[in-house]
C-alpha cells in the first residue's frame, strides 16, 4: 500500500479480520470473527492499522439490541453496521488526498465517536475515518492506555468542565466512581479544584480513594440519597435510583448529570428513568440532560493527552483482550462491574 495519499480504489479487494455482528444477542454468542474488506478512504479521511480500542456502553448496547429503541438507529432486525467500536489508537497507514497534517506511520489517538453512520468501527486489524477526529499520540502513552481514554476520557472531562462548571471548591457527587467514566471524572474535577465524593462497592474503595477522592461512600453499607450533604454538580454513571432521589441532594444552584441507561433490564431498560431526568430539566438549572456529547474535537483530545502525560489524571484498566475475544470484552462491559476501562488490543 502506497506511503503516500491513497483512494479508495487502492483498499479495495484487500481483506483483514475484524469482530463482526450480524445479530442482536449475547456478545459472546453474536461477535464472532471473521475476514472483510478493508475500509475505503475517503478524501478526508486516514486508515488506521489498529492497535487498541476500547469497549463503551454504545457497544453493548448496540451488541444487545437493548433497550429496543435503539434500534430505530443501528437497524431494526440486525445492526446495519457490522464492526462495533469506536476509540481509536493505532498507526496511519495511508490518508486521503485532503490530508496533510497526518501521514503514513504517524501514532495516533481519537475516536469515530457520532461518526458511526458513516465510518467502520474499530474491533478490526484496520479502521478509517475523518482525520479531524484524530491527534498524534503522545509517546508517554501506550496504545492500551490512549485506546481506553477517549470516549470515558472526554465524557468526563466534558461534563466536568462544560456541563458542571466545576471549579475551585465545587462539591462533587460521582455515583459510579469506579467504572470507566467514573475514574477520569474523579480524576479530572480534582484537577478542577473540586471536594470529591464517590460512590462505589465495597471492593472499589480503595481504588477510588487512590484517585484523590476526598470522601468515598460504599453504597453496600450506606444508602447516600439519605444523606444530609448538598452538591454542587452530581454525576450519575448508573442511574440506579430515581432522578429525584438524586436531585434532592443538591444545592439550591447545583447540576445534576444523568449519564446512564440504568442498571435494569427489560425492552426499554433505564429509558424511564433517563425520559424522567430530562423531563424534569426542561425549563430548569438543576438537571443538564447528558444524552449526546458533542464529537471528539482535537482541542479536546489534546486537553484529555495533556492530563494524562502531566500524571495528574492516569488511566485505570480493568483488563485486556485480544480482538478474536472481544465477545468476552463487551460480556465483562456488560456485567457493570468493570473496575476502570475494558481494553481489546490487536
Amino acid at each position: 500500500m502506497s506511503n503516500e495519499a491513497t483512494d479508495q480504489r487502492e483498499t479495495r479487494g484487500v481483506r483483514m479480520k475484524a469482530m463482526i455482528q450480524d445479530r442482536y444477542g449475547s456478545p459472546e454468542e453474536v461477535l464472532r470473527l471473521a475476514d472483510v474488506d478493508l475500509p475505503q478512504v475517503g478524501d478526508g479521511d486516514v486508515l488506521v492499522r489498529m492497535r487498541a480500542t476500547s469497549v463503551n456502553t454504545p457497544d453493548w448496547i448496540a451488541v444487545t439490541g437493548v433497550p429496543y429503541f435503539i434500534r430505530l438507529q443501528y437497524g431494526l432486525t440486525k445492526p446495519r453496521m457490522p464492526v462495533r467500536g469506536s476509540d481509536v489508537a493505532g498507526v496511519v497507514e495511508a490518508v486521503g488526498v485532503h490530508v496533510t497534517d497526518l501521514e503514513p506511520g504517524d501514532e495516533v489517538f481519537g475516536s469515530w465517536w457520532d461518526n458511526s453512520p458513516r465510518t467502520q468501527g474499530t474491533f478490526a486489524e484496520f479502521t478509517a475515518g475523518p482525520a479531524f477526529n484524530l491527534i498524534r499520540k503522545p509517546a508517554a502513552l501506550s496504545f492500551d492506555q490512549a485506546g481506553a481514554s477517549v470516549m470515558s476520557g472526554l465524557t468526563a472531562l466534558i461534563a466536568m468542565r462544560d456541563v458542571g462548571k466545576v471549579a475551585p471548591g465545587s462539591r462533587v457527587l460521582i455515583n459510579g466512581a469506579s467504572g470507566g467514566v467514573g475514574t477520569f471524572a474523579v480524576q479530572i474535577a480534582k484537577t478542577l479544584g473540586a471536594e470529591v465524593t464517590g460512590v462505589c462497592s465495597t471492593r472499589n474503595v480503595e481504588l477510588v480513594e487512590s484517585l484523590g477522592a476526598d470522601h468515598v461512600i460504599d453504597y453496600t453499607m450506606t444508602d447516600f440519597t439519605r444523606d444530609k450533604k448538598r452538591y454542587d454538580v452530581i454525576l450519575d454513571n448508573v442511574m440506579n435510583h430515581p432522578p429525584s432521589s438524586m436531585t434532592r441532594l443538591l444545592a439550591p444552584t447545583g447540576t445534576f448529570i444523568p449519564n446512564s441507561v440504568g442498571d435494569r433490564g427489560g425492552a426499554l431498560a433505564g429509558l424511564p428513568r433517563m425520559a424522567r431526568a430530562f423531563v424534569m430539566g426542561l425549563g430548569k438549572t438543576d438537571v443538564r440532560f447528558a444524552g449526546g456529547w458533542a464529537p471528539p474535537t482535537r482541542v479536546d483530545l489534546t486537553v484529555l493527552a495533556d492530563l494524562l502525560v502531566s500524571g495528574a489524571v492516569r488511566v485505570i484498566i480493568d483488563n485486556v483482550y485480544p480482538l478474536e475475544s472481544a465477545g468476552q470484552a463487551v460480556a465483562h462491559m456488560l456485567g457493570h462491574h468493570a473496575r476502570g476501562n475494558v481494553v481489546v488490543s490487536m
